[in-house]
Formats: structure tokens, sequence, C-alpha cells
């Protein structure tokens, strides 16, 4: 029989948090998968097959991978894919002027993609979380200066996507 579960420096559980980390590494591997997919045009059941099988949870080069939730990973994943001819206008129009979303990294494109897609579709998870998961998934791969744009654009979309989390604030 279990015990009652201890809460973290978070003051979340064990379970809740786990799930939070498996859910962060989900994001991550998402991000990677998207990049990959626009860097290679990799298709949507090919990548999934991959990542799920050598990536989430796994050992690749010598670094081994946090497990992911692999549910969520195939929901962003496709979630992108099936909704980005609606987010990436939305993404452009959060963008500086002069900056469109063609022009931007892969990988930043990718990472607002995804922040997007949870933005709009995942209304289970607060938006002020996804806009700080994302900065945090683009902190691994560019400066603070790119960081930056993430949370502003993600913090514009939020607004827009999602007016009643920021009503009376």
């Amino acid at each position: 029989m279990a015990g009652p579960e201890m809460p973290d420096a978070s003051g979340r559980g064990d379970n809740e948090a786990r799930k939070a980390n498996q859910r962060g590494a989900a994001r991550l591997a998402a991000v990677q998968a998207l990049y990959q997919m626009d860097l290679a045009g990799t298709g949507l059941n090919e990548i999934l097959a991959e990542f799920e099988s050598h990536w989430l949870g796994g050992e690749v080069e010598g670094v081994q991978y946090r497990p992911a939730e692999s549910a969520y990973f195939r929901d962003i994943i496709g979630g992108v894919v099936r909704e980005q001819s609606r987010l990436d206008p939305q993404i452009d129009a959060a963008l500086a002027r002069g900056w469109p979303l063609k022009r931007i990294e892969m990988v930043l494109r990718a990472v607002l993609r995804a922040g997007a897609y949870e933005l709009a579709c995942r209304s289970d998870v607060p938006a002020r979380v996804v806009t700080s998961e994302y900065v945090d998934v683009a902190s691994a791969f560019v400066d603070k200066e790119e960081t930056g744009m993430i949370n502003a654009v993600l913090d514009q979309l939020a607004h827009q996507l999602r007016a009643g989390e920021f009503a009376g604030r």
C-alpha cells in the first residue's frame, strides 16, 4: 500500500512532478521532431516512429534522454501538422514587421508552432505554463535575445487566444 504522495520543492506531489517532467521532455522532443520534419521533409508517421523508438527516454549518441509522455508528444506533432495552416498566419501577425515566420530560424519556427498549437488547442494547460515551457525549450537551442522573442510572441498569442485567462489582471 502506497503512502501519501510527498510534495516536491514546487509543492507538487511526486506523480504530478513526474508528469510535468515527462510533458517537458515531450515538448523538447516535439520541437526536435518538428525541426527535423522542416529540415529533411520527414513525414509525420516516419518522425513519430523514429522518435518513439529511438529518442523518447532512450540514449542517443551517449546522451540519455528523459522519459517523455508519448501521447503528449504525438498530440503536439500531429496537432501542429493538422493546424499549421491556421497557426502560421497567427504567428506571422505576432512577429515583428519584416520578419515573417518563413524568415525565422527553423528551430525557432518549431518552438513557435508547438507553443501556438498548445495555446490554441490545449486549454487544459494554462497559457502561462505553455509560454514558460517553450521559452525553456528554446533556451536549449538559442541565445537569450531569441528566447525573449519566443516569450513575446507566445505571450501575445496567449492574450489573443486565451483572453479569459488574463481578464482582470
